[in-house]
């Protein structure tokens, strides 16, 4: 890779040994996909749930914490995707005290790092929002999608190590989708129905996820009706990355690089059909069982208009199963404030903040509290579950919230 004087004096330990440790990694990660050079970044999101890390991810990050000469700090901006539990509601959810020692250990080595514990995979909704153009070096799939598509920002995946690594050089090599070529459209979608329900968003993005099929596939989507909501994109973005490793979309009319076909490339790629037949088959497909041990609703976090809509359907309803509703550090204060959070527990809900379900040992979770048969309006969530041991079924808020009153969804 070429490199400019700042890098090559990263790489000679003149900045400390901690930056030049990540370049070199980050010249590896350059050279295994073709980077020619490096891109400075704004900003940098960490995937590093503890579940992921283990034992041993969070050694390494103390060892980086701690380094000899004290020149650990990250050079931008710096936040991390959720944790892997709510502290306050630990002992509910039969989290076992080595996950929490494993998460304070995790959190200490990252503030020594100068990383904000954001705790989000929603902050381009709470945090600050990447603008068109802007690099940037995200981690979590659901942000990087939405930054791409939505924001017009430009990001990878980027692996926890390769994230923190941009967080401390300020920069991350130029390849994917940091090259224009790379952002222009190789799928086109014809849609000829627009959902109407956040489930029904996150089944369309994975049903269009599975026709991609790989992180190097950019649909662009045509015959979306109106301009969706921040909510109902994250969900249908979300769920595309879940369902086909898929980092960037376009839609005709929405998406700021995709004002029309032509913008994409996509007029000269052969549509492809996707119907309601095609949604609905998706959503039948979760529908495993009737009876429900308990609703979950996460991953992405919600919103504050999602909690205020949720809350909605709470009033004057007693829950039989438990019902947890997951949001980020930053909304929850507001959903207290609102008294949002106080209409969900009156029910019998609990409001989570700063972690996501799945990263949160949900397998251990399940035979802790004996769930098994999970009901969610997440397509991402039914998505991943299964390989927790869970029986994840798929419905709107409005029929996930009945569930937890009745026990089952109708």
């Amino acid at each position: 890779m070429q490199l400019d004087d700042e890098e090559k004096a990263m790489l000679a330990g003149e900045m400390g040994e901690i930056a030049k440790l990540a370049l070199e990694h980050q010249i590896q990660v350059g050279d295994f996909f073709g980077a020619r050079d490096f891109v400075p970044v704004t900003q940098a999101h960490i995937m590093a749930d503890t579940e992921s890390l283990g034992q041993a991810g969070v050694m390494w990050l103390e060892k980086l914490a701690d380094a000899r000469d004290g020149r650990n700090q990250v050079r931008v901006p710096t936040i991390t995707d959720p944790r892997g539990t709510d502290f306050t509601h630990a002992d509910d959810l039969g989290q076992a005290s080595w996950m929490l020692e494993l998460e304070r250990r995790a959190i200490a080595a990252f503030e020594k790092l100068g990383v904000a514990m954001t705790d989000t995979c929603i902050n381009y909704q709470t945090v600050l929002a990447a603008t068109r153009g802007e690099h940037v070096a995200f981690g979590d799939t659901g942000v990087v999608i939405y930054s791409n598509s939505v924001c017009g920002a430009r990001s990878n995946f980027e692996g926890g190590p390769s994230a923190l690594s941009a967080g401390l050089t300020g920069r991350t090599p130029r390849y994917g989708f940091h090259l224009e070529a790379r952002r222009q459209a190789t799928l086109r979608v014809q849609v000829d129905w627009t959902p109407r329900k956040l489930d029904e968003w996150g089944a369309l993005g994975g049903v269009i996820g599975r026709l991609a099929g790989n992180y190097w596939q950019v649909p662009v989507i045509d015959g979306i009706d109106r301009a969706p909501t921040s909510d109902e994109l994250k969900h249908f973005g979300a769920a595309m990355a879940s369902f086909g490793s898929v980092a960037m979309f376009h839609m005709v009319g929405v998406t700021p690089e995709a004002q029309t076909l032509l913008d994409t490339g996509g007029e000269k790629l052969a549509p492809q059909l996707v119907g309601r037949a095609d949604v609905e088959a998706l959503i039948q497909s979760y529908r495993v069982d009737r009876n429900v041990d308990v609703v979950v609703f996460s991953a992405p976090q919600l919103s504050l208009y999602e909690l205020r809509a949720l809350a909605a359907l709470c009033d004057g309803r007693q829950f039989k199963v438990p019902l947890l509703a997951v949001t980020s550090p930053q909304v929850k204060p507001d959903c207290d404030r609102f008294g949002i959070t106080r209409r969900i527990e009156a029910a019998g809900g609990t409001v989570l903040a700063g972690m996501c379900f799945y990263q949160s040992y949900a397998r251990e979770i399940a035979e802790a509290k004996g769930w098994k048969r999970l009901a969610t309006n997440s397509a991402k969530l039914v998505n991943i579950l299964g390989g927790y041991g869970y029986a994840p079924m798929l419905a709107s808020m409005e029929a996930c919230v009945q569930a937890a009153e009745r026990g089952e969804l109708q």
